[in-house]
């Protein structure tokens, strides 16, 4: 029987969680580095790269918002439900966005993989899939998440084909779930990846940054 479908009070010491703290995850294409004030101008010229904030379905800050962005995030930090990375491309060096573990559940343990944005030019580039590798490895196998969740908006259908291609898998649809800045109400797709199913997405996100 997979940790995932134990009792509680059976589950293997393995899955307790150590604290959850800054650290920096690097790989092949890309840096996930522990965010900061002095990331803004970085931030800001990533956002203006396709003008992000301007996709009604997003919450991706606009130039005169992201030092507000990232104050709100550091601050989520420090009440400890959230880590937030700054996302810099190892092939130019710069900055290429923002990512973030958010709710984080640490008794259980569990994440949510979430305020992800990428300026446009690196937009369907292996980045994002070497950047979701490396925050699903560090979550599974140095946090010990029993699950990490995703979370996006309905009509967000880049976002949810490219969480489906992770190999998560879709747990519910939240209706009604909040009220866009623009006033609509957004339903929202919620899925995960257990970790009895680790391995297998571990071994297909690999495969896809190895291909030629």
């Amino acid at each position: 029987m997979p940790p995932s479908s134990l009792p509680p009070d059976q589950l293997p010491a393995h899955t307790t969680a150590p604290a959850i703290q800054p650290t920096t995850l690097a790989g092949q294409h890309v840096e996930l580095v522990p965010l900061a004030l002095e990331h803004e101008d970085g931030l800001i010229a990533a956002a203006q790269d396709g003008k992000l904030w301007e996709l009604w379905y997003t919450l991706i800050p606009n130039p005169e918002g992201m030092k507000a962005e990232i104050e709100r995030r550091l601050g989520l930090q420090k009440a400890g439900s959230m880590l937030p990375f700054t996302v810099i491309d190892r092939a130019s060096g710069r900055i290429a966005g923002m990512t973030t573990y958010m709710n984080i559940d640490a008794i259980s343990p569990r994440v949510e993989i979430g305020s992800t944005w990428y300026a446009q030019s690196v937009q369907k580039t292996p980045l994002n899939t070497e950047a979701k590798l490396l925050l699903l490895g560090h979550a599974f196998e140095q946090l010990n998440c029993l699950a990490v969740e995703f979370r996006t908006h309905a009509f967000n259908h880049r976002s949810r084909r490219a969480i489906e291609r992770l190999g998560a898998r879709l747990d519910g649809v939240l209706r009604n779930h909040m009220r866009s800045p623009n006033g609509t109400l957004r339903d929202t797709y919620v899925y995960s990846i257990i970790c009895s199913e680790w391995p297998v997405v571990r071994a297909h996100l690999q495969g896809k940054l190895d291909r030629p």
